[in-house]
């Protein structure tokens, strides 16, 4: 029996992903979790919706702003009910549950009694407490909570809505776009403790074939610093080189680090070193620079038998600060003027903010380059390239971060200085440069600017919606351009007004901030986005993104470019803080490739945006962003093409070849062993088939009285020495083969970490519908697993990227024993935390590695020898700056 009327169903066919993933909803919620992630235009809420339906209990849906609160509702009642009017069962107001409550994060919040600045207008009413509300709930028997837009992961919020949790024990629906993969892990472990592990994802790859989402494509512009900029940056570069200099000379620092006793008696301080590996070892680096002698008892602690060195470089300046500044005040507590001195120097340039130290990753310096000038004059280029190709047809948004009223003037003329990012800045740059005459529009909370032109039809639009009072100053420095007055009469539906007028081509560039137009804002017709935005978060960058990859069922043949601003900074080895944020940006969404050869993945790699070396090169790189920009046309062809060419979006393990170098010695160790076998089968073999040429040979050797019998006993031994060595020269050379292709090696400890995932039951997947799949070339390898749920390939690749990870501290280690001639070597691999939590199951994952890879032994960490091991291992994993393991993501079959 159905705690809903009747006749409440969803009255259209539903779309192949959504009713493949409904037809699994079973097998989602074992956990009582239900953790969907699916891009804007996927249908969420109707799926969200349909769960609570087949869930058939009362039900709090928890939304992130007022506008998404209310789609909810209008959606049920539109697309279930088949009604505009809405039913008296359905709440929007906490305090007063309903058999469905639809509120906000927000309104959770307050309720638990530690109100923020972001509670909305619904909250700042006569509060009831969170305990009354528990008792609310609990009394409707509420046992269905949905939480729309789940990576809103404010620690408060989560407070509130944990306890919420706890008290009401729901099955818990939870949706998103983007899971917050940037925050911290202690957040991401929140997250997930909240909202349970990702079950399913529904992808942009489907969606694009369902035809839901429009042909798109991700494009990036360089700019370079203004001049003033530039000066700044060189300023940063000359003051991190002049304290590098003076900590050269520096010996005060010097003597501090002689005296500290870490390096006085090291192996009475073993677990200080264990613990501050790094400090210990920026310490050394620096008393070897300044030509110090390095007792060979530090070399045996961290096991460096060749007494390797590494060069003093900024990396090692900043841990040797960070050691002298932060890690240990005890024991420089003799030369604490001299810390405090340096450490205020060093905060009153901008290299040491809350407690962390940093030359070029600094707050500072990542200004000057997020909100660089220079970005003004790309965006105006980026208008004027794509006004040249669509004409009237562009319905373009720049997205910025911050308003930046005070560029607007109330004189005559407006010649304020443009040396700002915002969304007045950078109508000030398009209105006066306006050579096209393109119609340009401003929409933020507080300020709305609109073209003369477009006056009548807002006058028409706010009478049908029953506003009569309507207000407008004019911008005196220009009578193209009025500002629309916000009354609290026309304020609530400004934004649906301008976005319709937007809709309706009056207005073709549309300028506004990402608060007011980011997150649940829609404008189907939009088919370029400039993402302006520099310091917000990758979900809300994603957020932004989505607006403009939604379908326009007016134009069918629309298509998308979104573009990305790099201000470039030359003075850094790779491009600068802001392409490191790009690149970043681009791990958390997939997107489709600039190659011939078309592929949908998710890395900035897939754009082809050949290395940039010199400034002058600028130019010619974003002539080639402009060439992929104006190739619509074909941008529909070569969606379709990558879609061919696949039917499932999977997440797969990249692995520099460099990490997995111990292979190479395990290929070295079986070489040397098939050449030492072959040798002795080759004598057994001669001993055994050569006996007729060493009889006759031996038969004019007087001195042996009985040939014959000798003969025998050669090819007895023979015999024995072909067989043994034989089958030792076998075993060798297919070990050798096995270690032969690291891609293939890295599909062996896929097929271990599944193995023993199967045995945890944490994949329960039969193991006959999974496959390990493994590849690689020159510079990577690849791995991922065929087949199982969405959460078990996650948690397959996130133990076998353990498993190759650099040591850190895990509780057991893995022993292998490679020997090359008469030398002798030992790798380690850790073992994974999952089967590290007790003996057993670290036993069993030991005998799967030595059953399939190698024969090895397992070593417990936490004992004297353990992190004696351990403090090498860690060691060695510090001088290591390999390349980053990443998850890609790949449209494949």
């Amino acid at each position: 029996m159905t705690i809903f009327p009747a006749h409440t169903t969803f009255k259209y066919s539903w779309r192949a992903y959504q009713k493949r993933f409904l037809d699994n909803l079973d097998e989602y919620l074992t956990n009582n979790h239900l953790h969907v992630t699916a891009p804007p235009g996927s249908g969420k809420t109707v799926l969200g919706l349909e769960v609570m339906l087949r869930l058939n209990k009362p039900t709090l849906i928890v939304a992130p702003t007022l506008a998404v609160k209310n789609q909810w509702v209008q959606r049920f009642c539109e697309l279930f009910l088949d009604t505009e009017t809405v039913p008296e069962w359905i709440s929007t107001d906490i305090k007063n549950p309903g058999l469905i409550t639809v509120t906000t994060y927000q309104g959770i919040h307050a309720a638990s009694g530690f109100p923020d600045d972001e509670t909305e207008a619904d909250t700042k009413s006569t509060r009831v407490s969170l305990a009354e509300i528990i008792k609310k709930l609990q009394k409707l028997k509420v046992k269905t909570f949905i939480f729309d837009e789940a990576h809103h992961l404010k620690n408060a919020w989560w407070r509130s809505l944990m306890e919420l949790k706890a008290a009401v024990d729901p099955t818990v629906v939870s949706l998103t776009a983007t899971p917050p993969f940037d925050v911290s892990g202690l957040e991401w472990q929140k997250y997930i403790q909240l909202n349970g592990p990702i079950d399913a994802e529904i992808s942009v790859p489907e969606l694009m074939i369902e035809g839901d989402l429009c042909p798109h494509q991700d494009l990036v512009y360089f700019t370079l610093p203004s001049y003033e900029e530039q000066k700044k940056i060189e300023h940063y570069h000359i003051q991190a080189a002049a304290f590098f200099k003076e900590i050269e000379n520096d010996d005060v620092l010097l003597h501090a680090l002689e005296q500290h006793p870490v390096y006085q008696k090291p192996m009475e301080h073993l677990d200080w070193i264990y613990e501050n590996i790094s400090s210990y070892t920026s310490g050394l680096i620096y008393l070897h620079f300044r030509k110090k002698e390095i007792s060979k008892i530090h070399f045996e602690i961290i096991g460096d038998q060749h007494q390797y060195i590494p060069e003093f470089d900024f990396f090692w300046f900043e841990e040797l600060l960070d050691f002298y500044l932060i890690v240990d005040e005890v024991n420089f507590k003799n030369v604490d003027e001299h810390r405090t001195a340096l450490g205020n120097r060093l905060k009153r340039q901008g290299f040491f903010e809350k407690k962390t130290i940093s030359f070029f990753n600094n707050k500072n310096l990542n200004q000057i380059l997020n909100s660089s000038i220079g970005k003004l004059q790309g965006i105006k280029d980026i208008v004027e390239f794509e006004f040249s190709v669509l004409k009237e047809d562009l319905k373009m948004v720049i997205l910025t971060d911050f308003i930046k009223k005070e560029y607007l003037s109330g004189d005559n003329e407006n010649n304020l200085q443009l040396d700002s990012i915002g969304a007045i800045p950078i109508f000030e740059k398009l209105r006066r440069e306006n050579i096209q005459n393109k119609k340009i529009g401003v929409l933020t909370g507080s300020i709305v600017i609109i073209p003369m032109s477009v006056k009548e039809t807002l006058s028409e639009l706010c009478i049908r919606r029953g506003i009569s009072e309507i207000s407008f100053s004019p911008v005196i420095y220009d009578n193209n351009y009025i500002q629309v007055i916000l009354t609290e009469q026309i304020r609530q539906d400004i934004v649906q007004i301008i976005t319709e007028i937007f809709q309706q081509g009056c207005i073709q560039v549309l300028i506004g901030t990402k608060a007011l137009l980011g997150e649940g804002w829609d404008a189907p017709k939009m088919n370029t986005l400039i993402l302006a935005s520099f310091v917000s978060s990758f979900v809300l960058s994603n957020q932004m993104r989505g607006r403009v990859i939604r379908i326009d069922k007016d134009a069918p043949e629309k298509t998308g470019n979104i573009w990305h601003l790099v201000c470039f900074d030359p003075q850094s080895e790779n491009g600068g803080q802001d392409m490191d944020i790009i690149k970043r940006r681009f791990k958390t969404f997939v997107g489709i490739s600039t190659k011939q050869e078309t592929s949908i993945e998710n890395n900035f790699e897939r754009l082809h945006i050949k290395t940039i070396e010199r400034e002058d090169e600028i130019p010619t790189v974003n002539q080639d962003s402009f060439s992929w920009a104006k190739s619509r046309k074909d941008l529909t062809k070569r969606w379709k093409s990558a879609l061919d060419k696949g039917n499932i979006l999977v997440e797969e393990i990249k692995v520099p070849s460099g990490d997995l170098a111990a292979v190479k010695d395990m290929k070295m160790t079986y070489l040397g062993k098939m050449t030492a076998d072959l040798s002795r089968v080759m004598i057994s073999t001669v001993l055994l088939f050569g006996q007729d040429i060493l009889l006759g040979i031996l038969r004019n050797m007087q001195a042996i009285d009985s040939v014959k019998s000798f003969s025998w006993i050669l090819f007895l031994f023979g015999g024995l020495g072909f067989v043994a060595y034989g089958l030792k020269f076998y075993r060798a050379l297919r070990q050798y083969l096995k270690y032969k292709n690291i891609a293939g090696h890295l599909g062996l400890i896929g097929e271990v970490v599944l193995k023993s995932l199967i045995y945890e039951r944490i994949i329960t997947t039969v193991p006959e519908n999974m496959k390990v799949v493994s590849s690689g070339d020159t510079n990577n390898m690849f791995c991922y697993l065929e087949g199982g749920s969405h959460y078990e390939k996650s948690q397959f690749i996130q133990v076998l990227q353990e498993v190759i990870s650099k040591i850190d501290n895990p509780r057991y280690l893995l022993k292998q024993q490679t020997k090359l001639f008469f030398t002798k070597k030992y790798i380690y691999y850790p073992v994974p935390e999952i089967f590290a939590k007790n003996k057993k199951s670290a036993d069993l994952f030991a005998q799967n590695w030595s059953a399939q890879l190698e024969k090895s032994e397992l070593v417990f960490t936490r004992t004297i020898e353990g992190r004696r091991i351990l403090l090498q291992l860690r060691f060695q994993s510090l001088l290591k700056k390999n390349a980053r393991i990443e998850h890609l993501h790949k449209w494949t079959r």
